[in-house]
């Protein structure tokens, strides 16, 4: 693979620009004041959350969430990731390599610092334990990337301004990371956003923590519009009572782990077979290990053979082909390509259908490329993704207290009618295109003994 290919296949988190709009309605919304006080009240009946998203897989190569943090309250921007459980934002403690102004970071006050002793701490090392001198000492943390970049930083606890889909707004003292070390050493510039949104089903999660504060059920799904937008819910009172296709997850692992799956073309087995899959929102793309990347890529250029498609090298991804006109939309090659399907062999009738524009994309050039990449070459060993691309235009569902996902189609463009009459599209403007973007597979580790904060760093800030 040349140069430009390899680059299109690092394991990093990049977004270029966010046009940022405000919500009012039934759902967290930035232009909302908040309740005052630190914590839920008491009379609080447990809901959901809904959260407009803006992004899309290309050009921008993320899907994103507003949140409102602090005291004075302030809206930071998130990448949502299925992939991890820790939310981190960027924080002013001072930072090393944040990439936004010192101004618009988290400001760090020494009265939200969780200390090593605090259940939270323990929860964010898991499976390890904290590395501390003393059961009083700062709850430091590491996440690593497999491009080698890292964000470190110290775990706060704040208010995080929240409105229930039932009505009631809450303000509960949620876990996050303050992230002030970060690294970026892959070949594009920084995130632009603020931080990471971890909706994994580790009880360092926002999801577990509201679940374990009885505010919201153990559940959370997302729905990624193909032509930009869409939503993300905490809770389950969204969830179509009939229609979708459920299957258990692994019970055995720390993400949202697919019982073993078959890959099938146009209907027809493949003889890929064994595929455990994670399901990761924090990815653009889907990436097989080598074996299947392999095998996929063998099917489609039998598929393609005759048609009236050339291969052709595009610096967006490492397959490409070209047409004898520009294409402008997946639509216009869908009659040259046939549905892949991954159907999970344990789970009578749960197939989860991919046509191909949950594997392709059309780029700014005109050509359209293969979105399933080779995450061996990355770092995935023999982990497998399902990423954005493949979960668009459905409804996708983590249901942690059965232990089962769920998918069904449906219009991503339109927030779901509550009990309110808000129901405007939810597509946004986006930016131009900027290149490709990738994604990453994080894991949190205990990082060891790191830089503790001094009452000099805090004066000012008590």
């Amino acid at each position: 693979m040349d140069t430009m290919a390899k680059k299109a296949t690092l394991s990093v988190t990049m977004v270029f620009m966010i046009l940022f709009a405000t919500f009012q309605g039934c759902f967290p919304a930035a232009s909302q004041p908040p309740n005052k006080g630190n914590s839920i009240q008491s009379a609080v009946t447990r809901g959901s959350l809904l959260f407009p998203v803006t992004g899309n897989v290309y050009p921008l190569g993320y899907y994103s969430v507003s949140l409102t943090i602090g005291n004075p309250p302030r809206v930071f921007e998130f990448d949502i990731d299925t992939g991890s459980d820790l939310t981190w934002v960027q924080c002013d403690a001072p930072c090393t390599g944040c990439t936004k102004p010192k101004e618009n970071l988290y400001k760090l006050q020494k009265q939200v610092l969780v200390q090593c002793k605090h259940p939270s701490c323990e929860a964010v090392h898991s499976p390890g334990s904290p590395h501390c001198e003393t059961p009083t000492d700062q709850c430091d943390f590491e996440v690593e990337y497999v491009d080698h970049g890292s964000a470190l930083g110290v775990l706060v606890a704040d208010n995080i301004f929240l409105s229930l889909t039932n009505g009631s707004k809450i303000s509960p003292r949620l876990s996050f990371g303050c992230a002030y070390d970060l690294k970026n050493p892959g070949p594009y510039p920084p995130p632009s956003t603020d931080g990471v949104l971890g909706l994994g089903s580790g009880k360092a999660s926002i999801l577990s923590q509201l679940h374990s504060m009885d505010l919201t059920r153990n559940v959370i799904g997302h729905c990624l519009s193909g032509e930009g937008g869409g939503y993300v819910f905490l809770g389950d009172d969204l969830v179509p009572s009939s229609g979708v296709v459920w299957m258990p997850m692994s019970s055995d692992a720390k993400h949202y782990l697919s019982i073993p799956a078959e890959l099938l073309l146009g209907g027809k087995p493949t003889g890929i077979k064994d595929l455990k899959i994670v399901f990761d929102s924090g990815s653009s793309y889907t990436y097989f290990s080598s074996q299947f990347y392999e095998g996929v890529l063998n099917l489609l250029r039998k598929d393609v053979k005759g048609k009236p498609l050339n291969v052709v090298n595009d610096p967006a991804l490492p397959i490409c082909w070209k047409g004898r006109e520009r294409f402008k939309l997946v639509s216009d090659v869908k009659n040259y390509f046939s549905t892949l399907a991954l159907s999970f062999t344990h789970s009578k009738n749960a197939q989860l259908q991919l046509p191909p524009e949950a594997y392709l994309i059309v780029t700014e050039n005109g050509n359209v490329c293969l979105g399933i990449l080779n995450g061996t070459e990355i770092g995935l060993k023999n982990f497998n993704i399902i990423g954005d691309i493949s979960l668009q235009n459905k409804m996708v569902i983590y249901d942690n207290e059965k232990n089962q996902i769920g998918w069904i189609s449906t219009n991503c463009n339109r927030l779901p009618k509550l009990d309110c009459s808000y129901n405007e599209d939810v597509l946004q403007p986006y930016a131009a295109s900027f290149g490709i973007l990738e994604e990453h597979f994080p894991a949190t580790e205990a990082s060891g003994k790191r830089n503790k904060f001094s009452k000099r760093e805090l004066q000012g800030k008590e």
